[in-house]
């Protein structure tokens, strides 16, 4: 039954993944990434991480999408111009890039497929979280708090009117 439901989970996020892509309004792409965040946190729901899982559904089918739509909105999509001029080198050039992206993903399942790291009775609880994000990645976590303050400085310089 766990089987049939991943592969169901993972028909519809690889769908949705590609609805995102090809979907010519950025807002029926944020709403396609909605439903690519929302099957991952019922995938962490299948591997018993349900910390992880509320939090996926929090912050990023939460707060990053609210982000994403009020920057689409800000932007006026309507009045964007369709533009020709690099169009024919992005259709050529991302075929490449799209199979060379493939060919790293296979090496690194390749690599990793003999590769078994211990499985810990704490993973994706609340404790085991809290303890990495504040001893072995207390750096990464404050710079990255840094940098998401300096693009919130940013936006609001770049959306302030002069009056």
């Amino acid at each position: 039954m766990e089987l049939v439901l991943f592969f169901i989970l993972a028909i519809i996020a690889v769908g949705a993944a590609i609805n995102m892509v090809v979907q010519k309004h950025p807002i029926h792409s944020a709403l396609s990434l909605i439903v690519v965040m929302g099957t991952l946190s019922l995938f962490y729901v299948m591997l018993h991480a349900e910390f992880l899982a509320v939090v996926q559904v929090i912050v990023y089918a939460g707060a990053i999408m609210v982000l994403f739509v009020f920057v689409i909105m800000l932007l006026n999509p309507h009045a964007a111009e369709h533009t020709t001029r690099y169009g024919t080198i992005l259709k050529f050039g991302g075929v490449p890039l799209g199979l060379l992206l493939l060919a790293e993903i296979v090496v690194v399942v390749q690599r990793s497929v003999g590769a078994a790291r211990p499985a810990s009775a704490l993973a994706g609880t609340t404790e085991a979280v809290g303890r990495l994000l504040f001893t072995e990645y207390l750096i990464p976590f404050e710079f990255i708090s840094v940098v998401i303050l300096v693009a919130i400085l940013g936006a609001v310089v770049l959306t302030k009117r002069e009056l």
